[in-house]
């Protein structure tokens, strides 16, 4: 008789996490996020910083190349690069938004 209720209880007895390791499971996920995510965030910003340095550059360049082949002197305007085919209308667009001139 002892023998069968100890298999009983057995049977009954369930396995899984206890309530304490899974608040200790997203405690540790949420400080990962806490610690990653600012990071994360910088890095865009670095992002976004560094292509818009690189938009002025091919600005600048491209300018320069419209100023020989047309022979003025005078910057020309983004409108009239992305006209005459020197830049396309994505960078023309983001030209104007960050105001490279």
């Amino acid at each position: 008789m002892k023998k069968l209720l100890k298999k009983v209880r057995e049977k009954n007895r369930k396995k899984g996490f206890t309530l304490i390791e899974m608040l200790l499971v997203l405690f540790i996920i949420a400080v990962l996020l806490l610690l990653i995510l600012p990071n994360m965030a910088s890095q865009k910003d670095n992002v976004q910083a560094k292509g818009d340095e690189a938009l002025q550059t091919t600005y600048d360049s491209q300018a320069s190349l419209y100023q020989m082949d047309q022979d003025v002197t005078s910057k020309p305007s983004v409108d009239t690069l992305q006209s005459a085919g020197y830049l396309t209308d994505k960078q023309a667009k983001r030209m104007k938004e960050i105001g490279v001139e």
